[in-house]
């Protein structure tokens, strides 16, 4: 008799349809699974076999086929050991259920039949969902997680006895978890008011957030870089319900979800310098998500900037450009969202007191250059503000007045944010930072004087198109800030002194 069972595997963060197809007849005792399934898939056979008899049932001593439709998609995972063992229990007659075609099966098996947690169930019920499939079996680890899908009926469990009694008897009601999209007003332990001076690094990391735009902190060692970047997502806005789907789909697939469920905030990832390629960029056995896709609708910071490798920082530029990274390795290809917005954090050269007013660097102008060769032409062009945090003299520092709260800054962005938003509802852009050509010409549309303005700066710097491009983006930032349709004057200067980097040179 042949029996199919309706589950799913993923790939990247998009769910994949699977059908268990389970065939038992007479012949030699043997147990085989086929449809390209990996080593994990195949390790399933034990575990599914102990399951079966530690939970109360028979083992069939028959010749047992399992086929994963379709079989030219790779496999991997130990999801797939309920639906077989489901399967193999159903071929057998020892359950009974005339609508288990209703049903969708995922869930890791113990040898004793408990059933574990597995990594990229969100995915999977959504790929449900457009295959019009309802109704979820789960572990009862991943209820949480799952639950948070609209219209979705979650079934979660324990053990493989719970199953089957559920199956032959339906005595239970789905859960249902509400999301909301009310979050606490500050999620950071962090708040600007901390941070004493330093108002115009502040007031570039206020464009920064407010357009999405990539920035980068130089200046002395402790100054107070790594203080203010520690503190953006206190003003960033919140997750609305799509991007933190989106958000919890990576986490999930990348086995880091944690117990709440669906990400309430956006993600802010610091990897050490010591990072490897993969590690930033994604890939390894598994083609695993790497830092910038779990940074994905968040922030990727990375302190010591100047200390990453320079083969490192150069896998950033594709991603930055594309907002999505494609990792192409022997065992397959993958595609994974990487929408975020880099800070970074350096020093000016290697001894750190370069243009600082403290100390005199000791660098000679080889070491300098050197130093900063790491930061390709290609790469600068991507950032589109530079912002130097200077030492504070012994006045300001010993000030006891408080700076302006991460509240009130983040009540500007949020406006700034949602004319973006009410601007692009027709583009699918989220923020001023993502406009392509066609947009830039529609929206950022300049008067004569910011023009001539504009092809000065172009001419004596020898600006590439990227780097104007991302002048006007700024500038569009600027006035959405201040609430202006129209880009003025005053915009684009300020856009201009936010591209200034190392011995004032524009970037």
């Amino acid at each position: 008799m042949s029996v199919k069972i309706n589950t799913a595997t993923f790939s990247g963060i998009e769910g994949i349809s699977i059908t268990v197809e389970i065939d038992i007849s007479m012949g030699l005792p043997t147990f085989n699974i086929v449809g390209l399934a990996d080593t994990s898939v195949k390790e399933s056979k034990e575990r599914v076999r102990a399951a079966i008899i530690n939970s109360g049932f028979e083992f069939p001593i028959n010749r047992i086929t399992i086929n994963l439709a379709p079989a030219d998609i790779k496999k991997d995972g130990s999801l797939f050991d309920l639906p077989i063992a489901i399967g193999i229990l159903a071929a057998s007659k020892q359950i009974y259920s005339e609508d288990i075609d209703k049903y969708l099966f995922i869930g890791e098996l113990s040898l004793s039949g408990e059933i574990r947690k597995i990594r990229g169930a969100l995915p999977i019920i959504i790929e449900g969902l457009k295959n019009d499939i309802k109704n979820f079996i789960i572990p009862t680890n991943n209820r949480v997680e799952c639950s948070i899908v609209k219209n979705s009926c979650i079934y979660p469990f324990d053990n493989l006895k719970q199953v089957i009694s559920f199956l032959e008897n339906e005595d239970m009601l789905p859960i249902t978890i509400n999301y909301s999209n009310e979050q606490e007003n500050n999620n950071s332990k962090f708040d600007f008011e901390d941070v004493i001076g330093q108002e115009s690094s502040k007031r570039a990391i206020e464009v920064a957030a407010a357009g999405g735009h990539n920035i980068l902190l130089w200046g002395p060692p402790g100054s107070g870089k790594s203080m203010l970047a520690s503190r953006i997502p206190s003003i960033l806005p919140e997750l609305d319900y799509e991007e933190a789907l989106e958000v919890t789909k990576i986490y999930s697939v990348s086995g880091n979800l944690k117990e709440e469920g669906l990400a309430k905030y956006r993600p802010f990832r610091n990897p050490h310098h010591t990072s490897s390629n993969i590690s930033l960029i994604g890939g390894g056995r598994n083609l695993a998500p790497g830092e910038i896709s779990l940074s994905h609708n968040g922030v990727l910071f990375l302190d010591e900037m100047l200390e990453f490798k320079k083969s490192v920082l150069e896998v950033l530029r594709q991603p930055l450009e594309d907002k999505i990274v494609k990792i192409s390795r022997a065992n397959g290809n993958i595609s994974y969202p990487a929408n975020f917005m880099l800070v970074g954090a350096t020093n000016p050269c290697p001894c750190g007191f370069y243009a600082s007013n403290t100390k005199v660097c000791t660098c000679t102008d080889h070491e300098k250059k050197l130093y900063l060769s790491k930061l390709s032409g290609p790469l600068l062009d991507r950032i589109d503000i530079f912002s130097f945090v200077t030492s504070l003299k012994y006045e300001e520092f010993n000030k006891k007045t408080k700076s302006e709260p991460s509240v009130s800054i983040k009540e500007r962005i949020v406006k700034a944010r949602e004319i973006q938003k009410s601007r692009y509802k027709n583009d699918k852009l989220c923020c001023n930072s993502q406009m392509t050509g066609n947009q830039i010409d529609k929206y950022c549309k300049l008067d004569s004087q910011s023009n001539k303005l504009l092809k000065v700066v172009y001419t004596k710097y020898n600006l590439s198109n990227r780097a104007y491009n991302r002048l006007l983006k700024l500038s569009r930032t600027i006035a959405d800030l201040d609430g202006r349709e129209d880009i003025q004057y005053s915009d684009v200067i300020e856009a201009i002194q936010y591209r200034k980097f190392i011995n004032e040179n524009i970037v």
